[in-house]
């Protein structure tokens, strides 16, 4: 984690990470102010809060009450050598914990996350850069040393080739990356976090049977997402882009609408039109792009090459990020190896899918079979001795696909987490199905999987596929753990060179009568690509194109970043477009308009119902007031404070819309309970004399809004490049 700090006034010192700031200062012995703990103070703090996180874990798991634990440190300090110290935590738990859970929660205390660093004697670097911000790759821990050539399958360099060229190109866009987390809680099986340290929104998580080729996988997957611009899915790019040479990419082209709003005739080809667009309602207003919100330019669409011919088709990048998420999204040391890698992520999604919504039963992969891969059942064993059953299953559906599926269960919650993997190769596609199981997760983390079920409408509930994607914890049926399975186990092979994989993948989706379509990205200096499958790879259906379309965002963003400049009329009418509009109340407004708000502040929680109450105030209509926040009080998740604020309004507008009372004759005890801060921003709420309390003012120059700022200029690296290429070219 980057920790940017700043030089504040006498002793004072301002710590900024992520969306925090920590200030602090020394005591005034020290010829400090006492404003602030010390920072060796916030040292041994950390150690205390970090056994509290782990006890409460541990707790809440087992529905064990914390009410009565205490925990206490205290550091007895060597006399001859102060640098010595023993961090001594006790526990303090009632009597009616039993002796099993009595000795749970101490083992849990073990695994402090600050102990553990402490006692494996960190190491620290201490040097002179010219300029942080170019120090590029200063947190990329665990780069392989050496003269090392670690092949692995499907891979046409050695891990270590491919870690040195991935993190210089990354080197040379100016983008810090830093390894915020590593995984390895059974054999074999290792996962990592890895985030661009200046702009932590932008991030990727890798996994692998080592730590290398976890570590080339998330470096692999940042770069795939840097070339499709994923990260920077459905944000607001601001005025400079919007209106520059290119949006997205050099080679894009924008469309104006038809009359009456329709397609442009050269966006699209008539098959994809036939899926996108079967009943004819899809309008040009539809896919103007979120990111630009530049309807006076068109429609922007980017150039892919159809596969069956060779032709070049215009997607609108709107279509795209709406429908597809990452899916289809790779990088490679050279195109064919990362075709293959895109393809395999649509084959493991697309047939996901179709077992979970056709609660097709798999065949077990026989224990002669998975014998032949030790590395594999080691693993597995590996769970199975924590008291998690594991399941392997033939995915490939008769030898058709090139997929597997583990699939792990949870006796003490009885949740389900089923897992699938795909590749040409059975060994790499089971080794990323068991992989992908355990990507970033403890083994606390599978308690929150949900428990199967024999209900097929929840099951083919499109959010369920969508929750299946995201992190494969989608609801499945209990059908699927049927003996009697609808497919003979196939121990399938489709590997070969990258090429002849490649072909063989194409061969499949030809096979089942499949148009693709693919963009090659190599204007940063790596081969990335995306391949799009009509009707078979998207996450979202079709239909969200007209009806939930992230550039609803241009109807609302602008209004709500001038929020505090709107006139009277302005409010009541975006109110009356919200409600219009069947926007779900408990939508965040970050995801409505496209704005990284820092999720700290009141903008990072506010949700359309809290929108509107707090116009509905700044208006005067306070009978409608009160009823948002009875809704908002019943449903709320946001923070204590911000609760209390809204008990209190809500106590305030219930005596200032009673004819027989009065609000001074309560607001002695209303303070008393509340506070007089809160109180005062309440009673000003009602009487117009504050606006949007909590809402910082800012603008369309998104003005202090320094979360998405980063994000921005993160972006702006990319573009940069890719303008500087296209000059060159």
């Amino acid at each position: 984690m980057e920790i940017n700090v700043n030089f504040l006034d006498n002793l004072r010192l301002e710590a900024k990470f992520d969306d925090f700031t920590v200030i602090a200062d020394q005591p005034i012995r020290y010829k400090g102010d006492g404003s602030a703990p010390g920072p060796f103070d916030y040292f041994l703090v950390s150690s205390a809060l970090c056994a509290a996180y782990f006890v409460k874990l541990y707790c809440e798991t087992r529905d064990i009450s914390t009410e009565n634990i205490k925990l206490s440190q205290n550091n007895i300090v060597d006399p001859e050598n102060r640098y010595n110290q023993i961090f001594k935590i006790q526990v303090e738990l009632p009597e009616d914990i039993s002796d099993k859970d009595r000795q749970g929660i101490l083992r849990s205390i073990e695994r402090c996350s600050v102990k553990r660093v402490i006692q494996n004697n960190p190491g620290f670097e201490i040097e002179s850069v010219e300029n942080l911000a170019e120090d590029a790759q200063a947190m990329l821990m665990a780069q392989p040393e050496g003269d090392a050539n670690t092949f692995i399958l499907g891979k046409d360099l050695p891990l270590e080739q491919t870690i040195s060229n991935m993190t210089g190109i990354l080197a040379d866009l100016g983008m810090k990356i830093e390894i915020a987390s590593w995984r390895n809680i059974v054999p074999h099986v290792w996962s990592l976090h890895i985030r661009d340290a200046a702009s932590p929104m932008c991030f990727t998580n890798g996994k692998g049977a080592t730590k290398e080729s976890a570590l080339c996988s998330a470096l692999g997957e940042f770069i795939e997402r840097l070339n499709c611009n994923f990260f920077y899915n459905d944000q607001y790019f601001g005025d400079e882009i919007a209106n520059s040479d290119f949006v997205h990419y050099p080679n894009e082209k924008w469309f104006k609408p038809g009359p009456n709003d329709e397609l442009p005739s050269d966006i699209l080809d008539e098959y994809c039109l036939e899926i996108f667009n079967p009943d004819g309602e899809l309008s040009s207003s539809n896919l103007i792009d979120t990111n630009s919100g530049n309807a006076e330019r068109g429609i922007c669409s980017i150039p892919y090459t159809r596969h069956s011919d060779g032709e070049t088709v215009y997607f609108p990048s709107n279509l795209i990020e709406n429908l597809y998420l990452s899916n289809g999204m790779s990088a490679g040391n050279n195109l064919p190896e990362a075709q293959v890698q895109c393809l395999s992520e649509i084959f493991e999604r697309a047939v996901k899918k179709q077992i979970i919504e056709e609660e097709i039963a798999l065949p077990d992969v026989p224990e002669q079979v998975l014998n032949k891969y030790p590395s594999i059942v080691e693993g597995i064993q590996a769970l199975e001795a924590q008291g998690f059953p594991v399941v392997v299953k033939d995915a490939s559906l008769g030898g058709q696909f090139p997929v597997m599926c583990v699939t792990l269960m949870n006796p003490r919650t009885g949740g389900v987490f089923a897992s699938f993997g795909a590749h040409p190769s059975f060994e790499v596609a089971l080794e990323r199905s068991l992989t992908e199981l355990l990507q970033g997760r403890s083994f606390e983390g599978l308690n929150d999987v949900p428990p199967p079920t024999f209900n097929s409408l929840a099951v083919q509930e499109s959010e369920n596929f969508v929750e299946h994607f995201i992190d494969s914890t989608g609801v499945i049926s209990w059908r699927f753990f049927s003996a009697k399975h609808d497919y003979e186990f196939c121990e399938w092979d489709f590997s070969g060179s990258n090429q002849e994989e490649c072909d063989s993948l194409f061969g499949i989706l030809e096979s089942i009568g499949k148009e693709s379509y693919i963009a090659v990205f190599d204007e940063l200096g790596a081969t990335a690509c995306r391949i799009l499958v009509p009707d078979y790879s998207e996450v979202y259906p079709v239909e969200d194109l007209i009806w939930d379309n992230t550039n609803k965002a241009l109807d609302y963003r602008e209004d709500i970043l001038n929020i505090h400049a709107l006139s009277e009329d302005a409010l009541i009418t975006l109110k009356e477009r919200l409600e219009d509009s069947q926007l779900d109340n408990y939508t965040d407004i970050k995801t409505l308009i496209g704005i990284e708000f820092d999720e700290n502040t009141v903008w990072g929680q506010l949700t359309i119902l809290e929108l509107k109450i707090l116009i509905c105030l700044a208006i005067g209509d306070l009978e409608e007031a009160i009823e948002l926040v009875g809704d908002f009080l019943q449903f709320n998740d946001n923070t204590v404070e911000r609760g209390l604020f809204y008990q209190a309004i809500h106590a305030a507008l219930e005596i200032s819309l009673d004819d027989e009372m009065e609000l001074d004759d309560f607001i002695v005890n209303l303070t008393r309970m509340f506070g007089e801060e809160t109180m005062s921003n309440v009673v000003g709420s009602i009487t117009g004399e504050v606006t949007f309390y909590g809402l910082t003012k800012t603008n369309m120059q998104l003005e202090d809004l320094d979360r998405h700022l980063k994000l921005i200029e993160s972006y702006k690296k990319l573009h940069q490049a890719r303008a500087a290429k296209a000059s060159i070219a």
